[in-house]
């Protein structure tokens, strides 16, 4: 799994630093897939490393969504499996509030109170990318946001169930 954890968080911490308006794990997803498409576009590569596939709703990032859908889910993991290591890392960073909705389960991210956003984790390219993002989209509902990620040609065009970057 090549996701880098530690800037996930740290973007999040950012969102949270930002007040992003209704922020929950769908609203990052789709947030993570638009810097990463635009840094992509500008910078030649992705910030977090995930990959991003075509849903009906969304861009959804794989490793972060099933990370998010395990904590959701509560399930356990076996000793040896990576992605018990990732889930940690965040919580390391973050706490996640499991919240049941009725026909869904939400996730809300609080700062634990002794971290902070790290700028030093990003480059001055990213710093840029992620701020541009998150100034232009931070009080977008996550359903205007997922439409305006079906403006960008490249997840159009994208089948569903594929690989958009």
């Amino acid at each position: 799994m090549n996701i880098d954890i530690t800037k996930v968080a740290n973007i999040i911490l950012y969102m949270l630093h930002k007040q992003v308006k209704q922020l929950n794990d769908k609203k990052i997803l789709i947030m993570l897939f638009l810097i990463d498409y635009n840094h992509l576009n500008f910078c030649g590569k992705k910030i977090t490393n995930d990959k991003y596939k075509k849903s009906a709703r969304y861009p959804e990032a794989m490793i972060l969504s099933e990370l998010f859908d395990i904590i959701a889910n509560s399930e356990d993991l076996e000793e040896d499996d990576e992605r018990i290591y990732l889930i940690q890392e965040l919580f390391d960073y973050l706490d996640i509030e499991i919240k049941e909705k009725e026909n869904f389960i939400e996730l809300n991210f609080i700062k634990l109170p002794d971290e902070d956003f790290d700028e030093s984790t990003f480059s001055k390219d990213e710093m840029k990318t992620i701020h541009k993002i998150v100034s232009l989209y931070k009080d977008f509902s996550s359903r205007n946001l997922a439409n305006e990620c079906f403006k960008i040609e490249d997840v159009r065009k994208t089948p569903k169930d594929e690989i958009i970057i």
